[in-house]
């Protein structure tokens, strides 16, 4: 049995451009869908989160609004969180991964992980040792993809440098009224840190793979991009 582990972001706020905070989390299809997938391949999944703290669903992705005014979607989306809420009540503290017992990494998006996965020495830890590893698969979904800019080789050089990948396009963060006021976005630095960026349309599913690197560009993409880590694994097994 395949063993993933999945990194949620443990942040219930993003500080904004003029200091006000807003509320967020991870985003819930980018954690229900892959776990779905995973789990129903048999795969056995561990969340973790910074210092085992609960994390939380970004209310906005629980909205009819953000998901195609799908209200049936939505309900699905509630009914597969409620059901898994003692996994999320009780996570792994990312301090304590040892990373050496997994076949892969997962990082779902939503806004939290600018927050706090961007800069977690932990995440930085495991991303440089499994993305080394060829037997390894690292994977990224949205805005989870804020978490690579916390890695680096012993040279100071980026661990993701002229790697191809994707994320949560500039476009659509302002598309969603969001980047003028982001102390930072995610495409613009990604590209400036030197990945090979690629991205499809908006909020269109859109699967980067990299050898064992294994991106999504937004929510449409994070059960493709699961079921892309399952080819991974068997091509690695």
């Amino acid at each position: 049995m395949s063993s993933v582990l999945m990194v949620l972001s443990a942040a219930r706020k993003w500080s904004q451009k003029d200091g006000s905070q807003r509320p967020t989390g991870f985003w819930a299809e980018e954690f229900v869908d892959p776990h779905r997938v995973l789990t129903a391949a048999g795969v056995d999944v561990t969340i973790a989160t910074p210092g085992g703290r609960v994390p939380v669903a970004d209310e906005v992705s629980l909205s009819e609004q953000a998901n195609g005014g799908d209200a049936e979607k939505v309900a699905e989306i509630r009914a597969y969180l409620a059901k898994v809420q003692p996994l999320l009540d009780s996570p792994a503290r990312l301090e304590d991964v040892n990373p050496g017992d997994y076949d892969a990494v997962m990082i779902p998006g939503g806004h939290g992980p600018m927050q706090d996965l961007a800069v977690n020495e932990d995440v930085a830890r495991i991303l440089q040792t499994m993305l080394p590893d060829p037997s390894k698969v690292v994977s990224a979904l949205c805005h989870g993809q804020a978490s690579l800019l916390s890695t680096g080789h012993p040279d100071g050089s980026w661990l993701f440098k002229g790697r191809k990948l994707t994320s949560f396009t500039d476009e659509e963060e302002q598309m969603v009224g969001l980047a003028a006021n982001a102390p930072w976005l995610l495409e613009e630095r990604l590209r400036g840190a030197g990945a090979e960026f690629e991205s499809g349309p908006a909020w269109g599913p859109y699967v980067v793979v990299d050898d064992n690197l294994v991106t999504g560009q937004n929510p449409a993409s994070a059960g493709p991009a699961a079921e892309e880590v399952l080819k991974q694994l068997a091509n690695r097994a």
